[in-house]
């Protein structure tokens, strides 16, 4: 099992490095697409729709993914993702999500899916990038403090496996590497000087915190549903949405983030 899903993974990676450094923009949005398509397929099935219903939402998303895709609306939509994933989500999660109750979750599903589709398709390669590595170092550093160190529980009834002590050593790679990024990117060492080094650090406890909730949520739905993934479609790894889960939760607000530096 460990090495089936270190090859999906090697074979994920090297395939998404080069769609998005050797891809047209316009070809790159179409790669999106299609997991966005994927993942509200998943979805769908986590909130227990029929397969007809499910690809009618899948549709819906791709549908509405192509209205907003360079529309002047978008910006609205990222700030409404934000607040999704800075407020209503993690109430979501405090409250409690009952098995019971999935009116809620196609409406959900579009907040989390659309949204960090436009933020992958606007956001300058390098940027996406540098911003999924964050994600990956995060939950990287996360699982090893957390295998070594983890004792008190995050959030037992939801995901028994997370530990505060592995929030924390997320938190510390993602400012490692924060800094790392800063002081090697050209762009971002002119901007990111004096006291702009804290809201620098800030924006990125931010993300990685964002990257806990987004992970959160989906083994919420997939709990509430009775699944232990959300798919099979990757050998090791289970759905798309399990690969994808963190970032659909970051990668609105990291673009407002980036925007607001102006190193798009």
């Amino acid at each position: 099992m460990f090495l089936t899903r270190v090859l999906t993974a090697a074979v994920l990676l090297a395939v998404f490095i080069t769609a998005l450094l050797l891809l047209e923009r316009a070809a790159f949005a179409v790669l999106v697409a299609v997991v966005i398509a994927l993942g509200a397929y998943e979805w769908g099935n986590l909130a227990g729709m029929g397969r007809g219903i499910r690809l009618a939402y899948a549709a819906a998303c791709l549908i509405l993914f192509g209205l907003l895709l360079g529309s002047a609306m978008a910006e609205a939509v990222l700030w409404a993702a934000t607040l999704f994933w800075v407020a209503a989500v993690p109430w979501r999660l405090a409250t409690g999500v009952s098995s019971k109750d999935r009116t809620w979750l196609p409406a959900a599903g579009m907040a989390a899916l659309v949204p960090a589709g436009l933020a992958m398709a606007a956001l300058p390669p390098q940027r996406l990038l540098m911003i999924l590595g964050l994600i990956w170092i995060s939950d990287t550093a996360a699982y090893l403090a957390g295998r070594t160190w983890g004792r008190r529980k995050l959030a037992a009834s939801i995901s028994p496996g997370k530990t505060w002590e592995g929030v924390a050593g997320g938190a510390v790679g993602c400012v490692i590497y924060a800094i790392i990024w800063a002081l090697s990117d050209p762009e971002l060492r002119t901007r990111v000087q004096g006291v702009v080094w804290m809201l620098f650090l800030a924006g990125t406890l931010l993300l990685c915190a964002l990257g806990v909730v987004g992970d959160l949520f989906e083994s919420a739905l997939k709990r509430q549903a009775g699944a232990k993934d959300s798919g099979r479609l990757l050998p090791g790894h289970g759905g798309v949405l399990d690969r994808i889960d963190s970032a659909t939760a970051v990668l609105p607000v990291a673009l407002l983030l980036v925007q607001a530096m102006g190193t798009t």
